[in-house]
């Protein structure tokens, strides 16, 4: 497995860019300073020694050690060892709802993208837990299979979007049994389903899926988002909003009741998510009531320290650079000339 010990410095190649800007701008206000004096094809003849190419290599090999510094600096490493730990921990699924009502504005900025800043949040509370990603519509499919690896189910997480699943409909009871199934056959660890939806379930069976699913212990909890009141459905990259066959605005309602249903059935808590951030505390409470187990975790020790061939690239690159005149070098204008004069 490959990582950097220190990610932080990788930022230091937004630098890049700004230097090719600065270099290029010089070139330009150097090239419109030459014209000033003259025709650049006939002052290049008056400077026969001035090379117009060394400069942009001299440049290039700073730009790439440059680049390569930070990566250095980063502390490129790869995993030699892969094994099994045992820790403390639950299991935890979340199942998050991408139904076009979920792009309602009721809570800020929209439900989805709401929920998907509240659970960027519960994983960065996560410790020694293990967490998976199913998202759900009209159908639900596996968007992140159950890991420890917290970076890449936040990297998932950006990725949702209602275009991931066509077919419309909110199948809460089908998520919750493609979750029951995505938890490890490890014994004895405890295990929690977290429903993220505005309630709206336009396929049934969420309840009887929340009782199986408890049959199994597996506690199923639910968050719902948005206003009992209900919102518009706005048509992303338009002013309107989505309509009925008759031509009225859809308005989309939290449905509470279906939501309180299944937490009964599934031996967990209901909260609502709004505007601030106390669903997520909550959650992240219950989590940490919840009995740890030995959890065991598949992971890569014994880094290796992957430094130095960066450090002598940089450094070959470096000695390049100094070995490169700006101008031509009149060794080989002498060779040149002496080679004319032999024949």
């Amino acid at each position: 497995m490959f990582r950097f010990e220190e990610p932080a410095y990788l930022y230091l190649l937004l630098l890049l860019p700004l230097l090719m800007i600065f270099f290029l701008y010089s070139n330009y206000k150097r090239r419109k300073n030459i014209r000033k004096f003259g025709d650049p094809i006939l002052l290049a003849q008056l400077m026969p020694n001035v090379s117009a190419y060394r400069p942009k290599i001299k440049f290039g090999l700073v730009f790439i050690a440059i680049g390569l510094f930070s990566l250095l600096l980063a502390r490129p490493q790869f995993g030699s060892k892969l094994e099994t730990v045992k820790r403390k921990g639950v299991e935890v699924i979340i199942a998050l709802d991408i139904s076009n009502s979920m792009l309602a504005q009721d809570v800020q900025p929209n439900r989805l993208e709401k929920a998907k800043r509240l659970i960027s949040r519960l994983v960065d509370k996560l410790d020694n837990d293990k967490v998976g990603m199913i998202v759900f519509a009209g159908d639900a499919f596996t968007q992140l299979p159950i890991t420890t690896d917290y970076i890449s189910a936040k990297m998932f997480l950006e990725s949702i979007n209602p275009s991931l699943i066509s077919k419309q409909g909110t199948a809460i009871g089908e998520a919750i049994n493609l979750a029951s199934r995505s938890f490890t056959p490890q014994e004895g660890v405890g295990r929690t389903i977290i429903v993220i939806t505005d309630g709206e379930n336009h396929e049934g069976g969420a309840v009887e899926a929340a009782k199986a699913a408890t049959e199994k212990g597996i506690q199923v909890n639910v968050l719902g988002v948005g206003m009992p009141e209900g919102a518009p459905i706005p048509i992303e990259g338009t002013n309107d909003y989505r309509r009925d066959s008759e031509g009225n605005v859809i308005i989309t309602h939290l449905n509470e009741e279906m939501c309180k249903e299944i937490v009964k059935e599934g031996k967990g808590i209901y909260v609502r998510v709004d505007n601030t951030n106390s669903a997520q505390k909550v959650i992240s409470q219950e989590i940490d009531k919840m009995s740890k187990s030995d959890v065991e975790s598949k992971v890569y020790t014994d880094f290796d320290e992957q430094f130095q061939a960066i450090a002598w690239i940089i450094l070959l690159l470096l000695a390049s650079d100094i070995l490169i005149l700006d101008r031509k070098n009149p060794l080989f204008k002498n060779i040149h000339l002496f080679s004319n004069d032999k024949k």
